[in-house]
């Protein structure tokens, strides 16, 4: 399926048109028309606010586009620490977190990344790769019982393509994306180029069309970047929704600190469904006698739907936002 070709102006008009935020790096964003076509735009004003997914107005300035009015969004899943603020895609319908069973993923970053999920009432689907690993999956995939548990899509997938697995999990993944705009995230080493280069069999050929045109060369590679996936459309459906992915960079921290200590309790399923019983109204379900979520923190005691480890990440990301800097 050939790539919307990029260029760098349209017909003259004094008319705003609609438009699709399809890249960002730095000052420039690619913006792509309901018909297609792609040209470079800069956002007025001297900050750019807007991200991969934006829906835009925009109008013709010179040789290229100038954004003019944002629309209004239905999301934006971003972090952000005691110094910055990164986003990284509007107007989502699934995240899918992409973690693997080798090396080991780290479950403070997998909450962090659900909690921001949770927060902007976005899905959030995870999926474990190297399952053609045994023993590392099996340890990983117990690690994720608690998840399971709570509701959320686990999904074992394998990318190698000297996987021995005879169903690598992907076709049932695709049938969670499908007509969907997901952002995918995850960790170097988790697999994530290589699910986008198999979806999306073009991809390398429009980054190198989106480098090319936003003069950004290698760096384009810490940059946002959106891909129609026409493979996973529904066929003959007059109007169905398009699938779409959204490739972000790469994290090392997630920082959520856009979050009040408060609220984070209602970003966790497993706490939240004790939520309202507690003694007392302002509970930080931490210590207080009478607490309905401590109550259902596994112990050696008594079952509890709630477990250790997830309580202890709890604490530490309560104590992490209390501890903001205004």
């Amino acid at each position: 399926m050939s790539q919307p070709k990029v260029q760098t102006a349209l017909r003259h008009t004094n008319d705003l048109e609609p438009g699709l935020v399809v890249a960002t790096f730095g000052r420039h964003c690619l913006v792509e028309t309901p018909e297609g076509r792609r040209l470079i735009c800069h956002p007025r004003g001297k900050k750019n606010q807007v991200v991969v997914g934006d829906q835009v107005l925009w109008q013709i300035a010179g040789d290229e586009g100038s954004i003019e009015k944002l629309q209004e969004r239905r999301n934006l899943f971003y972090r952000q620490d005691e110094i910055r603020t990164k986003s990284f895609a509007a107007n989502l319908d699934r995240v899918l977190i992409l973690i693997a069973a080798d090396p080991e993923y780290s479950e403070s970053q997998l909450s962090r990344a659900l909690v921001a999920a949770e927060a902007e009432r976005i899905t959030p689907i995870i999926a474990l790769n190297k399952s053609d690993l045994a023993q590392p999956f099996a340890q990983a995939w117990e690690r994720l019982a608690p998840y399971r548990d709570m509701g959320y899509s686990v999904m074992p997938i394998s990318l190698s393509p000297r996987s021995p697995v005879t169903d690598d999990g992907v076709a049932a993944l695709c049938a969670h994306l499908q007509g969907h705009i997901t952002l995918v995230l995850g960790p170097s080493g988790s697999g994530k180029s290589t699910l986008i280069n198999r979806l999306v069999p073009d991809a390398q050929v429009e980054t190198g069309e989106i480098s090319l045109a936003l003069n950004s060369g290698k760096h384009t590679t810490t940059s946002t970047r959106w891909y129609w996936v026409p493979a996973l459309d529904a066929p003959g459906q007059d109007g169905a929704a398009r699938t779409a992915l959204i490739d972000s960079p790469g994290f090392q921290e997630f920082g959520l600190h856009h979050i009040e200590p408060t609220r984070l309790a209602d970003c966790m399923p497993d706490l939240r469904q004790h939520l309202g019983g507690c003694k007392f109204y302002n509970c930080t379900h931490l210590h207080e006698p009478g607490c309905a979520v401590l109550a259902q923190v596994e112990s050696a005691q008594q079952p509890g739907t709630i477990s250790v480890r997830r309580h202890r990440i709890y604490a530490q990301l309560f104590e992490e936002l209390g501890q903001r800097r205004w």
